[in-house]
C-alpha cells in the first residue's frame, strides 16, 4: 500500500496531464474541453488506485482472490459512452471523433498515472498533444486543402441564394464551404456565383456538378477544378 501523499500526488499529476490535452480541445470550443478531460483523467486514475490498493484489507482473509485489473478494465469500455456524447452528425459530416478519441486517450493516461507509470503517462500526453495540435495543420495543408474544388456559375439575377442552393443539393449541402455572389461584369441581369466545395470525393463532385447544371436559373457553368 502506498502512502497518502503518493495517492494525492498521482491524482494531481493526472489532473495536470488531463488539463494539457483538455486545453487544446477547449481552445477549439469543443463541448469536451478542459474540465471534462481533467475529470476523466482524475477519475481514471482514482479507479486504478482503488483497483490496485482499495481491497488490500480483505486480501488477508481466507479463500479471497481478487483481480486488480478488473475495475480498471471497465474504464476502457465505459469511457466510450462519454465519448459518444461528443460526436455530432451534421448532414453527412461526422464531427467530434477526434475529441472522443482524446477522451479515451486521457482515460488511458489516468490509468497509467494511477498505476504509477509516470514516464509512460507523461510521454503519452506529449504524443497525444503533438497529434492533436501538431498534425492538424499538416492534415489541413496536404489532405483537406487538396480536396477543395471551386465552381463558378452565371445565374439569373436574384434567382439563386444560399438557401435555394442548400435545398437543391440536399444531403450534399454540407460540402459547400464558401458561397460568394456578385453582379456579373458582362451582364447586369446575371449574378456571378462562386462556390467552394470541401472534403468532396470525385463521385460526389460529379453528382453536385450535374445537379447544379440542371438548375433552370443557371445560364453558364464553369468548373475551376481543385484548388492548390
Amino acid at each position: 500500500m502506498i502512502g497518502n501523499w503518493e495517492l494525492i500526488a498521482r491524482l494531481v499529476l493526472a489532473a495536470a496531464l488531463g488539463s494539457v490535452i483538455g486545453f487544446e480541445r477547449e481552445r477549439l470550443s469543443w463541448a469536451a474541453g478542459l474540465r471534462t478531460h481533467m475529470l476523466v483523467c482524475v477519475g481514471s486514475a482514482l479507479i486504478m488506485l482503488v483497483s490496485a490498493f482499495g481491497f488490500a484489507d480483505v486480501l488477508a482473509a481466507d479463500h479471497v482472490v481478487l483481480d486488480p485489473s478488473r475495475m480498471a478494465a471497465q474504464v476502457v469500455s465505459g469511457i466510450g459512452f462519454l465519448g459518444a456524447g461528443s460526436i455530432l452528425l451534421r448532414g453527412e459530416i461526422v464531427r467530434g471523433l477526434t475529441t472522443a478519441a482524446s477522451l479515451w486517450s486521457v482515460a488511458a493516461v489516468g490509468l497509467a498515472v494511477g498505476g504509477g507509470l509516470y514516464t509512460a503517462a507523461i510521454a503519452a500526453t506529449v504524443i497525444i498533444l503533438i497529434i492533436l495540435a501538431g498534425i492538424k495543420p499538416l492534415e489541413r495543408r496536404f489532405i483537406t486543402f487538396k480536396q477543395r474544388r471551386q465552381l463558378t456559375m452565371l445565374v439569373e439575377r436574384g434567382a439563386l441564394t444560399f438557401h435555394t442552393l442548400h435545398d437543391a443539393l440536399g444531403t450534399s449541402s454540407p460540402r459547400v464551404k464558401q458561397f460568394v455572389m456578385q453582379q456579373s461584369d458582362d451582364s447586369p441581369e446575371l449574378d456571378e456565383v462562386m462556390i467552394t466545395l470541401g472534403r468532396v470525393s470525385a463521385m460526389e463532385y460529379e453528382a453536385i456538378c450535374a445537379t447544379l447544371r440542371q438548375l433552370p436559373c443557371v445560364k453558364e457553368f464553369r468548373e475551376d477544378g481543385a484548388r492548390g
